[in-house]
């Protein structure tokens, strides 16, 4: 009889042990599921942010003059240049001179500008067509 009780007491032991082993690895389980889930969000947030920065660098192609002429310094300056100004003058000012400096660096490497709708530009100076800010007169 002490031994039946002995073996029983034994095998309640084995099992909480046992299942105190289970529900720590369950806890494991769970804390690595937690870590995974945070990496695929982290990549998920990685691989937007990428996509933001191409769509940002194809629009900088379409609306910076000259872009395929300068160095990113010089695109991130411009950019600043054009944040500062507090007026639509003052704005088209800067367009007008960087166009001017863009025309002559095409003049100077031979190369050809593209106009953000995808036309060449001339290279020897201002032609007029995609100069300003807007899309045609206004009506």
């Amino acid at each position: 009889m002490k031994q039946a009780s002995l073996i029983k007491a034994l095998i309640v032991a084995a099992s909480l042990a046992g299942m105190g082993l289970g529900t720590a690895m369950a806890q494991d389980q769970l804390k690595t599921q937690d870590q995974l889930k945070t990496q695929d969000k982290d990549m998920v947030k990685d691989k937007d942010m990428v996509k933001d920065q191409d769509r940002l660098r194809d629009q900088d192609r379409l609306y910076i003059y000259g872009y395929e002429l300068m160095t990113d310094q010089e695109r991130n300056a411009h950019r600043e240049r054009m944040r500062a100004a507090k007026t639509l003058q003052e704005r088209d000012r800067i367009r007008a001179e960087h166009r001017v400096q863009m025309d002559a660096r095409a003049k100077e490497r031979g190369a050809t500008i593209i106009h953000r709708d995808g036309g060449a530009a001339s290279n020897s100076g201002s032609s007029g067509a995609g100069s300003g800010s807007g899309a045609g007169g206004k009506k």
